[in-house]
């Protein structure tokens, strides 16, 4: 994030019929090419690759003998379990800094496997999978036929290479009556800010998900040192020290995230729900609105090509695929009875900050009824999804903050335009829509800030005395913003502005909560140091909620 932003053109969506098919075409043939002085719609025509539909063997074949280096360097992953399936992931790269992830343009069949035991003596599916180069080498695997609500071990084989083992859970049967679900949610992951250690820690907690919040990467340089890192016995390629743009770029970036030890040992430890923020393409993006004054179409192009590695490195299945700069990315999971997710979006649909973004006072144009955060659909598809719902704990994994967050206390305050406070109206539609589908339990799992924060949502924020209606979690970052601290100098300022915040936290880490039939427990996991490696966890503060009697109270 930042304070405030460039001057910004008004504009939401609404993407021409050739422009899409243009921003669907963008490739490899983009290369390094900047469009940084490429303007107008004559832009959105030039670069064009055909991008094969799934499945499509539009390359040679690779005899997969032939590959004389590790290619399984970004580990495996899994994710979006159903209660009979799981996605399974992973991506040839034996050169993971390099464009081509040190593979030709052919393609390669890979093997894999699921075991009910980590040395897969027991096997019960197994099959191959083709490793298209249009999609930079990566393989998911829509793994079926699985037993509901039990753990299993995965592996891929390309060659004489095999993977490491992943291991992943399957999701309770629909209707199950299962009495508890822990989850971890994370967010906001600045390779240049410091070292995954928290991942290191995460992987070794129980939990059954990881909802990933967003900010799973940033476009921003990377020093040959790493950053905050202070890489000594390292020098990272000149090309990761410039911002993300096109397509190789942003492949390049997710190859420098993934080949981090702490960050593979989270994935192949736990299955992950992802969703993104702004910074998988670019900071404060609204919609079809870029940060700085570029022409739209230039920055669907660049949008385009960031929503396609996103997919292409994330364990997301096929129904996720983006269309040129078009990624339906919200969907719903369930666990049993005990939970339902319904994962937002609130980057791709949603109306351009008022007044300039940053810190402002509240006014007509943030108070505007017609703007959104979610856009008319999703918005539609949440509170129809709740209408419907018969789980105990209705969950919300979305990306910015939902709760009012006044900057200091009395009527001089600022809000946050980026967050759910620049749109108001749009936040009141969600919370009558819960209030209308007499949703008791709702939570709301948050990133973004760099903070942990704790909040009872309230019927009314500007009055501390009415019905608190749910709670909101805020995971703080993995890294972003280096070590921080357990009291940021703002602290005592916005606790006594806002008396719903019931816990605020300034250092790195991971959020930790268990779902049960009475009462819901969130622990904040903090580290005490990540610009250098190796730090302990610890607890930073434990709260409870208790099934039909929202609100947060320490544990």
């Amino acid at each position: 994030m930042t304070p405030a932003q460039i001057s910004r053109t008004p504009g939401q969506g609404g993407h021409s019929a050739e422009l899409r098919g243009a921003a669907r075409r963008i490739g490899a043939d983009v290369g390094r090419r900047r469009f940084l002085t490429v303007t107008g719609a004559a832009a959105a025509l030039a670069f064009a690759v055909g991008l094969p539909g799934a499945g499509t063997a539009a390359a040679a074949e690779l005899d997969a003998r032939r590959i004389t280096e590790d290619p399984f360097t970004l580990g495996v992953a899994s994710g979006d379990p159903l209660p009979s399936s799981v996605l399974l992931w992973t991506r040839l790269a034996p050169r993971p800094y390099e464009a081509d992830g040190g593979l030709p343009a052919r393609r390669v069949e890979v093997r894999w496997e699921v075991a009910h035991d980590e040395r897969f003596r027991r096997i019960v599916r197994r099959g191959t999978a083709t490793a298209h180069p249009e999609f930079a080498h990566s393989v998911r695997v829509d793994a079926g036929g699985l037993d509901p609500d039990r753990t299993f071990y995965y592996r891929f084989r390309a060659g004489s290479w095999t993977s490491p083992a992943g291991r992943t859970r399957t999701a309770p049967a629909r209707d199950a009556r299962n009495s508890s679900l822990a989850l971890a949610a994370v967010s906001c992951q600045a390779y240049h800010d410091g070292y995954f250690t928290a991942y290191r820690h995460l992987a070794d907690e129980d939990v059954d998900v990881v909802l990933h919040l967003g900010d799973y990467l940033y476009e921003y340089a990377v020093s040959a040192t790493g950053g905050a890192r202070g890489y000594t016995d390292r020098v990272l390629p000149d090309h990761f020290d410039r911002e993300t743009i096109t397509l190789e770029d942003y492949r390049m970036r997710y190859g420098l995230y993934r080949s981090d030890p702490d960050l593979r040992a989270a994935h192949a430890a736990h299955p992950f729900i992802v969703t993104w923020d702004d910074h998988e393409t670019e900071n404060n993006y609204a919609g079809d609105v870029p940060e700085n004054s570029v022409p739209t179409e230039e920055f669907l192009l660049r949008r385009a090509a960031a929503y396609r590695a996103y997919w292409e490195n994330q364990p997301l299945r096929t129904p996720q695929r983006p269309v040129g700069p078009d990624m339906r990315l919200y969907r719903r999971l369930h666990f049993g009875r005990l939970a339902q997710f319904d994962v937002l979006d609130t980057r791709q649909y949603r109306s351009d900050q008022a007044y300039g973004d940053g810190w402002r006072v509240p006014g007509p144009e943030s108070e505007d009824p017609s703007r959104t955060m979610t856009g008319a659909a999703q918005e539609r598809w949440l509170l129809d999804g709740w209408k419907t719902s018969d789980a105990l704990w209705n969950v919300v994994p979305q990306q910015v903050a939902f709760s009012r967050r006044r900057d200091v206390p009395g009527d001089a305050y600022k809000l946050s335009m980026d967050s759910w406070d620049g749109y108001p109206a749009s936040r009141e539609r969600v919370m009558d829509g819960a209030r209308a589908a007499g949703i008791e339990n709702l939570m709301v799992l948050t990133g973004d800030v760099h903070v942990g924060y704790g909040f009872d949502l309230k019927a009314d924020f500007d009055d501390p005395a009415s019905r608190t209606v749910g709670t909101e979690i805020v995971a703080t970052s993995l890294t972003s913003g280096k070590d921080g601290t357990d009291r940021p100098s703002n602290w005592d300022t916005l606790t006594r502005a806002n008396p719903h915040l019931k816990f605020y936290n300034g250092r790195r880490g991971y959020a930790l909560v268990t779902l049960g039939t009475e009462l819901a427990r969130a622990d904040f996991r903090t580290v005490s140091a990540v610009t250098t490696p190796g730090a302990p966890v610890s607890t930073a503060g434990s709260f409870v909620t208790e099934a039909g009697n929202p609100g947060l109270t320490p544990a």
